[in-house]
Order: structure tokens, then C-alpha cells, then sequence
């Protein structure tokens, strides 16, 4: 099951930290067709946000058609994004090249940025796709 993380200093909408960490988890394979995501009470108390905030996250994966609610069972995912599972080798070797980056003295917005530059180079050509 997926536990949200909610960091109220981003400047992203709740709703949407709680949809782009949804879709984290689907590309990662940690969540798969048939997984029931969190109820709306359970995120709630987990992270201490407005139940509609949680709501209105569930509604926009639902309209994206990654996941659909059942009345009274609650909300299940119908499909899953990507092919980057978590045990990936890839990941492996961008975890070491992580650990390098930090002991060379890079911030987590320097790393983000170089590594943002570095996929914008390489798929600038499907940026966007989702």
C-alpha cells in the first residue's frame, strides 16, 4: 500500500503531491491492477490534510482512468504506468549515483536540477507524456 508524504513547504497542491505520488507508485510497480489505495480516512490521519483534498486526488486519478472507486469497497486501481519496476538494476545504479552526488556536497535541489536537465536532453522529445 502507498503512504503518502505530504511536504506543505513545495508550493504543489496537496491534491496533486498526493496524484504525482500515486503515479510514482504505479510506475514503480508498487501499486497493481486490483490494489485498493488508502480510504480517504486513512490518509487523513496519516498526513493530517482535509478528506476532500484526498477526494479531489482520487477523483482526478479516476478521470485519468488509472484507478476507479467502488461504493462501498473504496478505490482500486485499473492499471498500472511505465515499466520501471523498483528492483530495477537502473535503480541500483542511480541510487550509487546519488550517494556520489551527495558526498561530492550537492543539495537535493542541485541534484534535482542537474538530473532535470539531464532528462530533458534525453526525452525531450516526449516530455509531457504521461
Amino acid at each position: 500500500m502507498v503512504e503518502y508524504r505530504i511536504d506543505r513547504r513545495s508550493g504543489v497542491a496537496t491534491y496533486v503531491q498526493i496524484v504525482q505520488q500515486t503515479k510514482q507508485a504505479l510506475r514503480l510497480g508498487l501499486l497493481e491492477p486490483g490494489d485498493k489505495l488508502p480510504t480517504a480516512r486513512e490518509v487523513v490521519e496519516a498526513t493530517a490534510i482535509n478528506p476532500n483534498t484526498v477526494l479531489k486526488a482520487y477523483r482526478e486519478l479516476e478521470r485519468e482512468g488509472l484507478v476507479e472507486a467502488r461504493r462501498g469497497l473504496g478505490t482500486f486501481v485499473r492499471r498500472s504506468l511505465g515499466a520501471a519496476p523498483a528492483d530495477s538494476p537502473l535503480r541500483a545504479e542511480l541510487d550509487a549515483w546519488a550517494a556520489r552526488a551527495r558526498a561530492a556536497g550537492l543539495e537535493h535541489d542541485d541534484v534535482a536540477a542537474l538530473f532535470t536537465s539531464v532528462l530533458d536532453a534525453h526525452f525531450a522529445d516526449s516530455k509531457g507524456d504521461a
